[in-house]
C-alpha cells in the first residue's frame, strides 16, 4: 500500500520534471568531457531529442527506466496501486517513443537511448556513447 495520500502521491508526480532532469544533466556533462558539442530539446524534430548531435545526425533520449518501461530494470517496477492505470501509462510512453524513433529514423537521424540506471556505470554509459556516435550506428 501507498504510504501517501492519493493528493501527495498526485503533488509528487506533478513535480517530476520533463526536461533538465539530473539523468539528462548528467549524460550532457559526459557528453562535454568526451568533447562533443550539442543542442537541446529541439522542438522541430520529432519527439523533442532531450540531446541533438547534428554534425553526427545523431539524437539521445535520456529516458528515466520507470517512465519508459526499461526492460528488466529494478527502477521499472510499477507500483502496487492502480497497476491497471501505470501499465496503461507506461505502454502508451513505449509505443510513442516507437513512434518517434521510427520518424527519426525515416529522416535520416540515428536515434540512441540512455537509460536512467546506466548513469550508476558512468563509465560504461561514456564508451558505449562515444562507440555509438564514432560510428558504430550501423
Amino acid at each position: 500500500m501507498d504510504h501517501l495520500s492519493p493528493e501527495q502521491r498526485s503533488r509528487n508526480m506533478r513535480a517530476v520534471r520533463r526536461c533538465d532532469t539530473e539523468p539528462e544533466r548528467l549524460v550532457r556533462s559526459i557528453l562535454h568531457r568526451m568533447g562533443y558539442r550539442f543542442a537541446l530539446h529541439r522542438s522541430d524534430l520529432p519527439g523533442t531529442p532531450d540531446i541533438v548531435l547534428p554534425a553526427r545526425s545523431s539524437v539521445i533520449f535520456v529516458n528515466g527506466c520507470f517512465w519508459h518501461g526499461h526492460s528488466g530494470c529494478c527502477k521499472s517496477a510499477l507500483p502496487q496501486t492502480r497497476r491497471a492505470y501505470w501499465t496503461a501509462k507506461i505502454l502508451r510512453n513505449k509505443r510513442r517513443d516507437q513512434r518517434t524513433t521510427r520518424l527519426l529514423r525515416n529522416a535520416g537521424w540515428h536515434v540512441i537511448t540512455a537509460w536512467q540506471c546506466e548513469l550508476r556505470r558512468p563509465d560504461r554509459l561514456a564508451n558505449r556513447l562515444d562507440r555509438l556516435l564514432r560510428g558504430g550506428l550501423g
